[in-house]
């Protein structure tokens, strides 16, 4: 059985929600922070999220209810499908010269490319996310993807939420030895044609694969940590080509056609069609099993030399409304009460960005422990993602190559 919390007493839902009646070993807000719980009180906070997800739903309805409780706060969950569109509307809100407390967005799940042309572009509130009483608690040490996102610096622009790591799973009475490279699943392929496959890009797993493989075979790593130009382009993709060419006619349906999604792919595999399948949560196999949609014999798996991993955040759009209540709601989400529930595969099953080791024991606690059914048993090196820039010119390429 999935562990469970336990049950969140008024003490937890103040640690939680960075209020004042802590041990002291969680340092008294300061005033500033004060200020900003007073002025958050009675706003109405909306976040907009991708709702893809009835765990990721239920979970924010979750996030609304003890904010409401602890702070006042009304948070409105505007459902998204692509984070790009909420990137279009602020820009366009920019254009049209609504200024501060003008906008019609309050907070944003975001990361990648989507984050970097809004930091780019002047499209964010900040530096606050550093200033949070919650913060303390990031692991920035042994998870330095939540000070970078896909290699830009956050720069206290956006606050870090969960974690997230290139993952394959697959049911081991199928596949009993499963490739530990690109290199491997190509191997496999060949010997098992039409049995493997990713989502048609620009799907955000799609592409993870692709530059999956980009990163594995790159001549030189360090040069995609940086901005994109022409000649790195060619020079770093120059591997990526000929392995994708080999690859592609071995693949379902010869490569001609791509599912639209991870989800498909992952019904797929549990059908029996597919061998593996691909997801970014290292816990999904692990949700999947709990929820009797797969069976216990899945594993999931990260290549033995790394996985590319990263961290999604929230940020505040420049011209907010209630800023103050998005802070506040973010510092919530940083909670361990909060985190513990969202890395719980009960609820949702992902990955906490708190270091769990230095926390009180009483917080620690609040974290499942144990071994499940589909989780990762030996955790991969995180491999980082490519500097931002990188995304549309590698998938650009991808559809003129193999889009057809």
């Amino acid at each position: 059985m999935p562990p469970h919390l336990p049950h969140l007493t008024r003490r937890h839902l103040l640690l939680a929600a960075g209020g004042t009646a802590l041990p002291s070993v969680w340092a008294q807000a300061s005033a500033p922070w004060a200020e900003v719980e007073k002025a958050a009180r009675g706003q109405t906070v909306y976040w907009n999220a991708w709702a893809g997800s009835e765990q990721t739903n239920a979970y924010l309805q979750w996030v609304a209810q003890q904010v409401k409780g602890a702070h006042g706060i009304t948070l409105q969950h505007v459902k998204i499908t692509d984070t790009a569109d909420v990137v279009k509307r602020v820009r366009a809100e920019k254009a049209a010269g609504r200024a501060a407390g003008e906008g019609t967005v309050d907070l944003v799940w975001i990361n990648g490319e989507n984050f970097a042309a809004m930091k780019r572009e002047g499209l964010l509130f900040g530096p606050w996310a550093e200033a949070q009483p919650n913060f303390r608690w990031v692991d920035t040490a042994g998870k330095p993807t939540t000070l970078n996102d896909f290699s830009v610096p956050t720069e206290g622009m956006e606050s870090p939420w969960g974690m997230a790591q290139f993952t394959l799973f697959a049911d081991s009475k199928r596949l009993p030895q499963p490739p530990q490279s690109m290199q491997a699943l190509l191997a496999l392929a060949r010997s098992q044609p039409g049995r493997i496959t990713h989502p048609r890009l620009p799907d955000f797993h799609g592409t993870t694969f692709i530059k999956q493989a980009l990163v594995e075979f790159a001549p030189d790593r360090q040069a995609l940590a940086k901005p994109v130009t022409d000649a790195t382009f060619a020079a770093q993709t120059a591997p990526l080509w000929p392995f994708l060419d080999a690859l592609r006619p071995h693949l379902w349906r010869g490569g001609k056609q791509f599912p639209l999604n991870a989800a498909a792919v992952r019904q797929m595999m549990a059908d029996g069609e597919l061998l593996l399948a691909i997801t970014f949560n290292p816990n999904e196999a692990a949700n999947e099993i709990a929820a009797k949609r797969l069976p216990a014999t899945v594993v999931s798996w990260q290549f033995e030399k790394g996985t590319i991993g990263n961290t999604h955040f929230v940020a505040i759009p420049y011209n907010a409304r209630a800023r103050a209540g998005a802070q506040v709601v973010a510092n919530f989400l940083l909670s361990p009460a909060a985190q513990a529930r969202k890395a719980d595969i009960a609820h949702w099953g992902d990955p906490t960005v708190l270091d769990v080791a230095r926390l009180p024991a009483p917080e620690r606690a609040l974290f499942g422990t144990g071994q499940l059914p589909g989780l990762v048993k030996s955790p991969a090196p995180t491999l980082p993602e490519p500097h931002a820039s990188w995304v549309d010119p590698l998938e650009k390429a991808w559809a003129q190559r193999y889009g057809a």
